[in-house]
């Protein structure tokens, strides 16, 4: 069959509808993820989809793909990334969420586990291969049921986590998949809960579900400002990344909530391997030797995290872009309203959430800025760069994914999306004038290779 090699990425498939992902290619997908997985002596996938408008129909045609290669299809329904990542970790060891995660409301995708493995790379690519060859085995014996994974998935969290004290919070959902089910946990550790869009609509009618970037989150600060909460939390489109912010309006980004939780961890699994992604501050890697742990920078990608703390054991990983992953007390899998919990345990310890999180060493530095390109050209772009880019000592080049620079005194970073045709830049510095500094140097490097390099966002 024919399909669009431009929504392999590197560790999800993810299109738009119908344009680039339709039945078909749902179809097509069950059957080649169900053969492999039949090859791997799996036998049973779990199913879920996000709020999409075109998650229904997708859902129903990748089921009927896994089906008809003779799978047993555990249909969990519409539910968070994280509540089918439960449902492959308690009903079997296999599923597919349908999700276009916090891409525009046109795109749909799919995130795969199989035998207990998050699914990239070059296994993505067996999958397209086998699409296109349709070199599966139609088999009868395919079944499907339906399981509500809710209460389970409740259960668990609720009997992990303590809260030292009641916590009043906002929750907004941006009406992503979240809002069905984080308020209710959240209620059930005891908080006293003010909801934001927790309407799952697939048109996003309030603002986009993405609270990697600021203006996405002035609901929440508002909603904090105008009330008696103390913390605000934000998750995005399928529910698999967080986003804090204080009663002060502070942007806790991942990168702190990281220092929070590798001091938390750490001091239950002295000596761990804190994985993290190059966007994350150069602050952090210190708070992690401090608190008695070993800080492993590695390359972003949800998959690519999972993968790289399965290696060597870690106990925690995160990145930048809101993806944090517990392997100690839970499943190794990133899940906004588990990660939301534990640091609603953490911060319930003091008297004042507001003042542990500003506590957190901070920097001057810019939110992700992306530089649109052509489909595919950012990853000639990064090839051009590490050619390109030469700085005197002391800077540290990395080119571990893209280029990163780290000064004595601050960093820069470019390097391609795998899941939209842009460039991703940040800059930190420990001073406004240094991040100045560095994001001049880091610019003048990227518009020597793309002299037409426009910036998406300006740095705030």
């Amino acid at each position: 069959m024919q399909t669009a090699a431009s929504i392999f990425k590197a560790y999800d498939i993810r299109g738009i509808v119908p344009s680039t992902v339709t039945e078909e290619v749902a179809e097509g997908i069950g059957k080649a993820f169900g053969s492999i997985a039949l090859a791997q002596g799996e036998t049973a996938v779990a199913v879920g989809r996000d709020g999409r408008l075109s998650g229904p129909s997708l859902s129903r045609a990748l089921m009927r793909g896994l089906m008809a290669v003779g799978i047993e299809v555990i249909d969990v329904g519409m539910v968070t990334t994280p509540m089918l990542y439960f449902a492959a970790n308690t009903l079997c060891a296999s599923g597919i969420q349908v999700t276009g995660s916090h891409n525009p409301k046109d795109y749909n995708g799919f995130k795969m586990v199989m035998a207990g493995r998050a699914i990239y790379g070059d296994d993505i690519q067996a999958i397209r291969q086998m699409m296109q060859d349709e070199s599966w085995t139609l088999k009868p014996g395919g079944t499907l049921r339906q399981e509500d994974v809710t209460a389970a998935y409740q259960a668990r969290i609720v009997s992990d986590i303590r809260l030292a004290r009641p916590m009043k919070i906002v929750v907004d959902c941006g009406n992503g998949v979240a809002g069905a089910t984080a308020p209710a946990i959240f209620r059930a550790l005891g908080c006293e809960v003010t909801e934001l869009f927790s309407e799952v609509d697939g048109n996003f009618p309030n603002h986009h579900p993405d609270p990697s970037k600021p203006e996405n989150l002035q609901d929440l600060i508002k909603a904090l400002q105008d009330g008696d909460a103390e913390l605000g939390l934000a998750f995005d489109g399928d529910g698999d990344r967080l986003g804090i912010v204080t009663k002060d309006g502070q942007n806790i980004y991942p990168d702190r909530q990281m220092m929070l939780f590798a001091r938390d961890v750490l001091s239950r699994v002295p000596g761990g391997t804190i994985v993290y992604d190059v966007k994350c501050s150069q602050s952090l890697a210190p708070e992690i030797e401090a608190a008695g742990g070993v800080p492993l920078m590695f390359k972003t990608g949800h998959s690519l995290i999972k993968a790289k703390m399965k290696e060597v054991g870690s106990p925690l990983g995160g990145e930048m872009s809101g993806h944090i992953f517990f392997k100690e007390r839970w499943y190794g899998f990133d899940d906004g309203t588990y990660a939301g919990c534990r640091l609603l345990e953490i911060v319930s310890k003091a008297p004042d959430a507001g003042i542990v999180l500003n506590s957190l060493p901070t920097t001057f530095s810019t939110p992700e800025i992306n530089v649109p390109c052509a489909e595919g050209e950012q990853h000639s772009a990064v090839v051009a760069l590490i050619k390109a880019a030469h700085f005197d000592a002391p800077a540290k080049i990395s080119t571990i994914d893209g280029v990163r620079v780290d000064w004595p005194d601050g960093f820069g970073l470019i390097r391609a999306s795998n899941t939209t045709p842009v460039l991703v830049l940040r800059f930190e510095g420990h001073t406004p004038e240094v991040l100045e500094r560095i994001q001049a140097d880091m610019l003048a490097l990227l518009r020597s290779v793309k002299p037409d390099a426009v910036l998406a966002e300006a740095a705030h």
